[in-house]
């Protein structure tokens, strides 16, 4: 058995009905069109509302749950980056609450496996840099996603209804 070309891990201990493979693609997708290296390191953890609440509150001060968390790795000290070389990074965690994603999907009507790839690809622009807290570099952001939301099939008609669904300003 060969090891997978790619350093992305899913990790759904509570068994929600998620396919992973839909996640890495989505992942994998963004990493591709940003010319990051296949083999980067990501998790993407899928839990419940409860977790996402709690990570929510302590790291953005803002105590609900919300759809998708990004945790960009810190960045590593030159020597420590000289001396991995070519070896690929790891950049960092992305955390899914399954039930908040999942009762957006539901209420605006759209695929649930659609509206998860869409928070690991919003997710994994996050960890490669990218954000949306001025015009401009939202409009660097929602252009890098609709890319990427074009080449794994997705339409774009999903981002509108989930960006006006959000109560605490962000996405």
């Amino acid at each position: 058995m060969t090891a997978p070309a790619h350093g992305i891990d899913v990790q759904n201990e509570a068994g929600y009905p998620v396919d992973p493979q839909t996640l890495i693609r989505a992942a994998l997708t963004v990493l591709a069109q940003e010319g990051e290296n296949p083999a980067s390191a990501i998790s993407i953890v899928i839990t419940d509302n409860a977790g996402v609440a709690e990570l929510n509150r302590d790291f953005r001060g803002i105590d609900s749950p919300t759809d998708v968390l990004s945790f960009p790795a810190d960045p590593l000290p030159p020597e420590l980056a000289d001396q991995l070389g070519d070896e690929a990074p790891y950049l960092g965690d992305l955390i899914i609450a399954y039930p908040y994603a999942l009762s957006q999907a539901e209420r605006e009507h759209h695929p649930p496996s659609d509206s998860f790839m869409l928070l690991v690809v919003h997710g994994t622009l996050h960890l490669l840099g990218y954000d949306h807290n001025t015009p401009e570099t939202r409009a660097e952001m929602w252009s890098a996603q609709d890319t990427a939301l074009l080449r794994l099939g997705i339409s774009l008609s999903l981002v509108p209804a989930l960006e006006e669904a959000r109560h605490d300003g962000e996405y």
